[in-house]
């Protein structure tokens, strides 16, 4: 860089040299008023610590001489002289000032005694010389040495009282007499002690005030003296920094005065301003680095780079530096040119010799005579073929279409034509291998229209033509299992029904449900059963081999397809195999899972002369077979179409049942065995429809579950037993026990119990008249959400009754459970009694079971008056049955409740068991 020296006759540091003396001045004399200020308030201070040690000796004094007239003890006489000594040695001390006549040893010492701080002796040593007779002061002392005289006196005293004391114990009258002396000395000193501290403080108040106007007047002054000095030193300057602004700001180029030492930009032109979109109090101050990003430093010493501008915009420049001095500052003075045009030439061509290299795609640029002359570095890493590799080869030689032919003359007529041709080859590659590649082809002209190059663009198409096989294999296959999807099925079925119909043979569609799956799923997770669904799929792939297409429709519904068909024996030959294989046990992770399967078959042209007929047609019989007995396959009947429109119907006017009220509840009623008392009735629904009639749960309840109404039919029927508890009670009817059925769906239900709390209350039921009853599988599969439910109903005081007991699942852990209040006996154990030894003694085993785990049990269809005598000799507490009624309408379990209450009960039938 150029050292530039400055030709000013007067630097600017020597001509601001006046304000920066006057400035130190200012500052000294405010520094050194405020040393003063701090002296006079720490001799304030040690006036104001004298004046409280002071005091409290005067008092102490007269105190201990008091104590001393009193009691004769020696010790307060020895304090009182101590207390004395302190009192005169300050009066002397403050005479010997006053006198100008002192030895500073001896007034240290003094000091001392009366605990003076020593950075306070100066000071209060002055104040005594000179300031007697400033305000305040001057009264205080005046006070401080009439105080004087009544000290000598109470000295006085006290020699008397010494002398008197020596001789022996002095009379009481004299003593009494010297205290009143002391007490009236006291009096003398109270008023003057008083006013010393008051005239103290209220002159070190007026030291304060003075002390700060004076403090305050000099800033004053001084402080204008500076600014007048300073309007004269910038007037003079105002006038050459103009010439020097006039010239720095027209510049065409960026100009900026940067501190050399410290690199802060100190000031910039107009056109720096324009180019950074700032202002100087914004600009002024910041690093260059902060906006200014060099990229280049050329041998001349000029730097390029990036200047950063509004928005964060870079525009590019070149910037010189040199450096001059202001006054004794370094400083730099930097010229940013803007060199947008030269860049962005420079840039397109660097763009045009690097595009070839950096392009993504390989790149062949070839002679007229398709000789190659150069590739970029994507064509070397797609086939390994450098320029040297390549020299005297045409670049078609390496390639050839999908077929394996050469490239056909038509390839070079269409480029002649049209300028370019695209098309899918396969190149080979310098190790020998292939791959598939999309190749255009261009050709460069002269202006003349003869080919001077041509340019070939090159795509390794490897990876999209396998996504393309991949996509095709997921667009046609389950994701889960890997068999045909629907879409695919439907398509080789339409393939296979074509064939049959042209050939007149025979093709069958097999629809396989797995039965209770959803159990898997409810009781080992979704992932197990997605696992099992997988085992189900390799068993039924392997068990049809390549006879035929297996496929995955949804959920656990499979299908297969059997092509070229003689016979309906050989669909039911597969179906029987089907169904032996998949009643085998599945290891899946840690459990063995065992189920089975219903199948339905629908054949080609008999069942149907359509796919979706078919298939149809075939999931009816897969019903029928799941109905009527699962784990068999059913072959399709016109009669299995109309169960499967009526099952449609059905799905549809259920859900009008619901909003439309067409339910209604019977009750059955509970009996107490031992005396025929009616101690509970058991809810159960009827679903009576405007054009079917009466339609049985059996027949609705599965359909409910399946369609997700399940939960609303059981809200349905607790809302409407409750209600008829609180209709019975306003009757004036004795209260019963209501048993309601439950599924689990709603008893897993987070919010169940609070359901049910706000029901009772909202009736004002007593919660322990109603009886929860759920099936052993359900608590079984709920596991641990069930446990906590009923933990929760019992605390509230609702009963639960375990339904069916005995013929569902064998582990009965849940019955150490202190939630289950009762166990309903099912009728199935029931039925054969007293005759069957096996149902005795599995019903006396519950029995004992229910005496020993303090549950109540409950006998269910008793129809004979054997089986009620049977139990009750048992030991059964209660039963239910057609032996004492059939379920009935509300009216009649109101007359069946009065009746009793006037004639009284009987285990014998209260409603003759009419058949159903």
């Amino acid at each position: 860089m150029d050292l530039i020296r400055s030709t000013s006759p007067r630097p600017l540091s020597r001509r601001l040299r006046p304000l920066a003396y006057g400035l130190v001045a200012v500052i000294g004399l405010i520094l050194m008023l405020t040393w003063g200020t701090t002296q006079v308030q720490v001799t304030l201070a040690g006036f104001l610590n004298g004046e409280s040690v002071w005091s409290k000796a005067q008092k102490q004094a007269v105190v201990d001489l008091l104590g001393y007239a009193e009691t004769g003890d020696a010790a307060r006489l020895a304090a009182f002289h101590g207390n004395y000594a302190l009192l005169r040695s300050d009066g002397w001390a403050r005479d010997a000032i006053a006198s100008g006549h002192y030895d500073r040893a001896q007034i240290h010492q003094a000091f001392q005694r009366g605990k003076i701080l020593p950075q306070a002796e100066p000071g209060m040593i002055f104040m005594l010389r000179y300031c007697i007779g400033a305000p305040h002061m001057r009264e205080a002392v005046a006070l401080w040495r009439q105080a004087d005289g009544p000290l000598l006196q109470l000295h006085g005293v006290a020699t008397e009282l010494a002398e008197a004391y020596a001789r022996g114990q002095p009379e009481h009258a004299w003593l009494q007499w010297q205290m009143d002396r002391i007490n009236g000395l006291n009096h003398e000193l109270e008023p003057l002690t008083n006013g010393f501290s008051l005239e103290v403080a209220q002159g070190a108040t007026w030291l304060g005030r003075v002390l700060f106007a004076a403090v305050f007047l000099s800033a004053f002054v001084a402080s204008l003296l500076w600014m007048r000095t300073a309007r004269r030193i910038l007037l003079r300057i105002r006038g050459t920094e103009e010439r020097y602004s006039v010239l720095f700001n027209s510049a065409a180029d960026a100009i900026l005065m940067i501190e050399e030492e410290s690199g802060r930009i100190l000031d910039a032109n107009r056109t720096a301003l324009q180019w950074t979109g700032r202002d100087v109090d914004h600009l002024a101050g910041e690093q260059l680095s902060s906006f200014f990003i060099p990229l280049l430093h050329r041998a001349d010493g000029a730097v390029t780079g990036e200047l950063r501008g509004p928005d964060d915009e870079l525009r590019p420049v070149e910037m010189r530096s040199s450096v001059t001095h202001w006054g004794t500052q370094s400083v730099r003075q930097s010229i940013m040119r803007d060199i947008t045009e030269r860049v962005n030439l420079e840039q397109q061509r660097r763009i045009a010799s690097e595009a070839l290299a950096s392009i993504a795609e390989g790149v062949i640029i070839a002679e007229a005579d398709r000789r190659v002359t150069r590739v970029n570095a994507a064509h070397i890493r797609m086939t390994g073929f450098t320029v040297q590799a390549l020299q005297g080869l045409k670049f078609d030689d390496l390639r050839c279409l999908p077929d394996g032919t050469s490239l056909p003359d038509s390839v070079w007529e269409i480029i002649e034509a049209e300028g370019n041709w695209v098309g899918e080859v396969r190149s080979r590659r310098m190790d020998g291998s292939s791959y598939p590649e999309l190749l255009s082809i261009s050709a460069i002209r002269s202006p003349d229209g003869e080919v001077q190059h041509y340019v070939a663009v090159i795509n390794n198409i490897s990876a999209a033509k396998a996504n393309e096989q991949r996509l095709q294999y997921m667009a046609a296959h389950d994701t889960l299992t890997g068999l045909a999807n629907r879409a695919e099925f439907e398509r080789r079925c339409v393939q296979a029904v074509n064939a049959a119909d042209r050939d007149r043979g025979m093709a069958a569609v097999v629809f396989i449900d797995l039965d209770a799956f959803k159990a898997v799923n409810d009781s080992y997770t979704h992932a197990i059963g997605d696992q099992l669904l997988v085992k189900v799929a390799e068993r039924i792939a392997y068990e049809l081999g390549d006879k035929g297409v297996a496929g995955r429709i949804g959920g656990d519904e499979f299908t297969v397809l059997l092509p070229n068909l003689h016979s309906r024996e050989q669909a039911s030959a597969l179906a029987g195999r089907l169904l032996t294989v998949l009643a085998a046990p599945f290891g899946v992770g840690d459990y063995e899972l065992a189920l089975s399967a219903s199948i339905g078959i629908a054949c080609f042209p008999l069942d149907g002369t359509d796919v979706p007929t078919l298939i149809t047609n075939a999931d009816a019989a897969m019903y029928a077979a799941k109905t009527e007995e699962r784990n068999a396959f059913r072959f399709y009947s016109p009669r299995m179409q109309a169960d499967a429109r009526r099952r449609i119907a059905l799905a549809s006017e259920l859900r009008k049942a619901l909003a439309e009220n067409e339910f209604r509840l019977v009750y059955q009623p509970t009996i107490e065995m031992r005396t025929g008392r009616i101690v509970a009735v058991e809810a159960l629904l009827r679903w009576f429809h405007p054009q079917r009639g009466l339609i049985s749960p059996g027949e609705f309840i599965p359909m409910a579950e399946k369609l997700g109404l399940i939960r609303r039919i059981d809200q349905w029927v607790l809302q409407a037993a409750c209600e008829q508890m609180y209709a019975w009670d306003q009757a004036g009817l004795p209260p019963l026990r209501m048993a309601v059925n439950v599924s689990a769906n709603w008893f897993g239900q987070a919010n169940f119990v609070d359901e049910i709390r706000m029901l009772l209350q909202a009736r004002r039921l007593a919660p322990e008249r109603l009886m929860l009853e759920i099936t052993e599988g359900a608590i079984l599969r709920l596991g641990e959400e069930m446990e906590r439910t009923l933990h929760a109903l019992h605390a509230l005081g609702v009963s639960v009754a375990i339904d069916d007991f005995g013929t569902g699942y064998s582990s009965m852990s849940y019955l150490k459970l202190r939630a289950i209040d009762y166990l309903k006996i099912d009728q199935s154990f029931v039925a054969g009694l007293p005759d069957d030894g096996s149902d005795g003694a599995i019903v006396e085993a519950m029995l004992t079971l229910c005496r020993r785990l303090d549950i109540s049990p409950i006998a269910e269809g008793i129809e004979t008056e054997d089986q009620h005598r049977f139990l009750l000799r048992a030991g059964c507490v209660e039963g239910q049955g057609f032996l004492y009624s059939r379920p009935v309408e509300p009216a009649v379990i109101a007359q069946l409740l009065n009746a009793g209450r006037r004639q009284g009960s009987s285990h014998l039938r209260l409603v003759p068991p009419e058949a159903s």
